[in-house]
C-alpha cells in the first residue's frame, strides 16, 4: 500500500462515518474468533476498506493500552507503535526538558514523546517542531496531538531531520529509526548515532538521544549521561544526554551512568567511592538487580549502597544477611542453597515442598524448558529456583519472596 493509500485510509477513519466506526469498536476485542463476522457485520453499513483500517486500529490500540492511558483515542501504525516509548518514559524523559520553550522532536513517529515535551510548561505555541520523513507517521503524529490537546503547540514538518532548519531551536530529542519501512533492522539507526552526537550537538547544544538497552558503553561520547531505564523490572531503553542537559553526579562525577526504575523515578549513579566489593558465600538472602542496574553496570555500587557482597566475579547476584526494600533489586529469601546437583534437584525440592519452580539462569549453562519438564513437582509452595555460580562453582538456590512464610 502506497503512502498516499494509507494516508486516505487514516482521514477516512478520521471523518465522520469512521469516527462513528471507531467508536463502535471500542472496547471490542478484534483478535479472536468473532472477528470474521463482526468483519461481516460491519461491511453491511460501511465500506470493505474502512472496515478494514477500522479493525486494524482497534487491534493497535488494545496493544497500546500498556503504553498510553489514551490509547483507546489515538491512531497507530503496527511500526510505529512497537519503536514509540511508553507514556510513562515519555514523561519522565520531557522533565529534562522543562526550562525549553523551543524543542525540535526529531524523528517524531506517532507521537509518544512529542505529547509529553509539548505539554512542559514552559513551551509556547507552536513551540515543538515535530519532524519525520514518513507522512504517514507525521500525520499520526498530529492527530495523537489534538487526542491530547496540544497540537496548538506543534508544528508538523515533513522532511529529513539532518536537512531540516532548526534556527531559534532551544533542544532537541531525537529517536532514530531502527526498522526499515519492511521491517529490516538498521544498524546503527536513521540517522545514524554519530550523526546524533556529532553534527546535531553542535547545531544544538541540549539534545537527548533514544537508543536501544544494549548500547554499548564504549559508544558514548566523553561528557555525555547514558541514562538506563526500566519500567518496574522490564528493561525498555536507554538515553544519551548530551554535556548541557546531563545531570551531575556526585563530585567528581559530572555526567554519570544512571540506572532509573520507573514509574516512581528512583535513580542509582556512581558514587565517588570505588573500593571492590567483597565476594563471599551466598547470605539468607538474594538481591537480583533490576536489568537496569546490570545494564548501567552498577551492581557493584549496588551492593555498596545496600552493605551486601557478590557471590561470584562475574554474575550479577547479591547477597545479604539482612531483607532489603529497594527500586533497583528484587529480594529472595534462601530456603536451600547447594552445588549445582541436577538429579539431586527433584528430591531437593519435594523435601521443601515446592510444586511449582520460576526458573532464574545466569552464568550456568543448561536447557530450563527441559528442567522444568523432568522435575515433575507436587508440592503445596512457589518458589525461584536460582541456576548461577559461587566462586565460580555451579550452584543451586531456591528462594521464595522476601516476605513470603
Amino acid at each position: 500500500m502506497t503512502d498516499d493509500e494509507t494516508l486516505a485510509r487514516l482521514r477516512a477513519l478520521d471523518g465522520p462515518q469512521g469516527r462513528a466506526l471507531l467508536e463502535a469498536l471500542r472496547g471490542v476485542d478484534v483478535t479472536g474468533e468473532g472477528r470474521l463476522a463482526l468483519g461481516t457485520r460491519l461491511r453491511r453499513d460501511h465500506p470493505a476498506e474502512l472496515v478494514a483500517a477500522a479493525l486494524g486500529q482497534q487491534e493497535l490500540r488494545a496493544r497500546a493500552a500498556a503504553k498510553f492511558p489514551r490509547a483507546a483515542d489515538m491512531l497507530f501504525t503496527r511500526a510505529g507503535l512497537e519503536q514509540a516509548s511508553s507514556a510513562v518514559v515519555a514523561r519522565h524523559r520531557a522533565a529534562r526538558y522543562r526550562g525549553c520553550a523551543r524543542i525540535a522532536d526529531l524523528c517524531c513517529g506517532v507521537g509518544g514523546d512529542l505529547v509529553a515535551l509539548a505539554d512542559g510548561p514552559a513551551v509556547v505555541e507552536g513551540g515543538v517542531l515535530a519532524v519525520d520523513r514518513d507522512p504517514v507517521h507525521l500525520e499520526l503524529a498530529r492527530h495523537n496531538a489534538a487526542v491530547h490537546g496540544v497540537a496548538g503547540r506543534v508544528a508538523f514538518r515533513e522532511a529529513d531531520v539532518r536537512a531540516v532548519d532548526l534556527a531559534g531551536v532551544d533542544a532537541a530529542f531525537v529517536d532514530p529509526a531502527r526498522r526499515t519501512g519492511t521491517g529490516r533492522r538498521l544498524g546503527d539507526g536513521e540517522p545514524p548515532l554519530r550523526w546524533c552526537v556529532g553534527d546535531l550537538a553542535a547545531r544544538i547544544g541540549r539534545v537527548g538521544i533514544k537508543a536501544a538497552p544494549g548500547l554499548p558503553h564504549e559508544a558514548v561520547p566523553p561528557g555525555w549521561e547514558a541514562e538506563f531505564v526500566a519500567v518496574d523490572r522490564d528493561l525498555k531503553e536507554a538515553v544519551l544526554w548530551s554535556p548541557a542537559l546531563a545531570t551531575p553526579g556526585p563530585a567528581g562525577v559530572p555526567a554519570p551512568t544512571r540506572a532509573t526504575v520507573l514509574p516512581a523515578g528512583d535513580t542509582l549513579v556512581a558514587g565517588v567511592a570505588d573500593d571492590p566489593v567483597a565476594v563471599g558465600d551466598p547470605a539468607e538472602y538474594l538481591l537480583d538487580p533490576n536489568p537496569a542496574v546490570t545494564r548501567a553496570g552498577l551492581v557493584e555500587e549496588l551492593a555498596r549502597r545496600l552493605g551486601g557482597h557478590k557471590i561470584d566475579d562475574r554474575i550479577a547476584f547479591l547477597a545479604s544477611a539482612d531483607p532489603v526494600r529497594t527500586p533497583f533489586a528484587r529480594t529472595l529469601r534462601v530456603v536451600d542453597s547447594g552445588p549445582w546437583h541436577q538429579k539431586q534437584l527433584a528430591q531437593r525440592l519435594r523435601r521443601l515442598d515446592v510444586g511449582a519452580v520460576d526458573i532464574r539462569r545466569r552464568g550456568l549453562a543448561g536447557d530450563v524448558d527441559a528442567l522444568h519438564r523432568g522435575l515433575r513437582l507436587t508440592g503445596s509452595r512457589r518458589a525461584t529456583l536460582v541456576m548461577t555460580r559461587v566462586r565460580d562453582r555451579p550452584w543451586a538456590l531456591v528462594c521464595v519472596d522476601a516476605e513470603a512464610g
